[in-house]
């Protein structure tokens, strides 16, 4: 009898010990969840406010940007004779801004021209020789295009204002890359077909493929 006594007394305190055990994981497990939780919450608003922040800086860049990438890509050529291969609304390390445009020039002699943004005037502009091939390859991606720079600036300016203009990375897929941003300083990215000059979203950049307007769009200009 007294064993008896003994054996549902441990038991008893068996199932006590394990309740109290269970209580202490799931008030861990509880605790780990809303510590998650909260840090997931802290990402999503730090990322709201690095978008913020872009989004401020590309509204106070392109109100300073009086000269249109078409316009800077112009003057660079006034300057320096050839193809131009790019432009690029650039930070300085002083803090100002300067249109950045490569020319192909003969050969594989590369001219990188800066052209004021507020003015369009040419402030400057260096020369190098190609070690890497790339003006081979750049010369047989544009030969015998209808598109060039400064069009392809043209026609993705009814998208935005256009902040750069580049050709396709790999060269093959017969396209100008130009990347635009609108008054709310909202990023958007864009192909530009060699031949025919038709603006289309570019699905495979992360800043969006919306139009100004916020929806998927395509042009025929």
């Amino acid at each position: 009898m007294k064993r008896n006594i003994v054996i549902a007394t441990v038991a008893a305190l068996a199932l006590v010990g394990g309740g109290t055990a269970t209580a202490l994981a799931n008030s861990g497990d509880d605790e780990s969840s809303a510590a998650a939780e909260k840090s997931s919450v802290q990402l999503k608003n730090n990322d709201r406010d690095d978008d913020r922040d872009d989004a401020k800086e590309n509204t106070t860049e392109v109100k300073a940007a009086k000269v249109t990438a078409a316009d800077a890509i112009k003057a660079a050529l006034a300057n320096q004779s050839g193809t131009a291969v790019s432009a690029e609304l650039d930070d300085e390390d002083n803090g100002g801004l300067v249109w950045d445009v490569d020319v192909l020039g003969k050969g594989s002699t590369w001219h990188s021209v800066q052209v004021d943004p507020g003015t369009g005037k040419v402030l400057g502009s260096h020369t190098e020789q190609d070690d890497d091939g790339d003006a081979g390859r750049v010369a047989a991606a544009l030969k015998g295009a209808s598109t060039s720079a400064e069009d392809a600036a043209k026609a993705a300016a009814a998208k935005g204002t256009v902040t750069s203009v580049d050709l396709d990375d790999d060269g093959t897929a017969g396209a100008w890359e130009a990347e635009t941003s609108n008054a709310k300083g909202a990023e958007s990215d864009w192909k530009v077909d060699l031949q025919s000059g038709k603006v289309t979203a570019d699905r495979s950049d992360s800043h969006g493929d919306s139009d100004d307007n916020g929806s998927d769009s395509d042009s025929d200009d």
